[in-house]
């Protein structure tokens, strides 16, 4: 006969050290993403978007059960690792603050290149089409008639 005994739930200090893991992970993805940014790649290229997103929802999952217990808070006997987890949260808060940051810059950076291209590709359009913007045929830009040469 086969029993299951269950595992005990982990300690308050073993799930602050599973959080820190988590959010040095996170420091870790976005320091890279910020990066890339920062050399001018475009927001949706970056590699660590996916793996940024899908560290987001573990760490807004943690969150949420926290919050669900009561409490409103990591609790933890060692002070040490309450200020390592402290510590840790600052430096990823100034991290996604750079993040949004950069992102926005990129956004914008994007923009402006569908801009300038669009641009490009009107004026392009306008230098070579034979009608005017009211639909008309530009003076000099269409025969009147046909001519046909013996």
């Amino acid at each position: 006969m086969n029993v299951h005994v269950a595992a005990p739930p982990p300690s308050d200090t073993q799930r602050v050290r599973q959080l820190l893991a988590l959010i040095e992970e996170l420091i870790v993805v976005v320091t890279e993403e910020n990066a890339s940014l920062a050399r001018g790649l475009p927001a949706v290229r970056t590699k660590q978007t996916a793996r940024k997103v899908e560290l987001a929802h573990l760490f807004e999952a943690w969150v949420a059960e926290v919050t669900s217990r009561g409490g409103g808070g990591v609790h933890t006997n060692d002070a040490g690792l309450r200020a390592q987890f402290m510590d840790r949260m600052a430096c990823l808060k100034a991290l996604m603050d750079e993040n949004i940051s950069r992102l926005r810059a990129a956004i914008e950076a994007s923009q402006r290149r569908i801009e300038a291209i669009m641009g490009a590709i009107r004026e392009q359009i306008s230098e070579t089409s034979p009608y005017m913007a009211n639909g008309r045929i530009a003076a000099g830009g269409a025969p009147n008639g046909t001519s046909i040469r013996a």
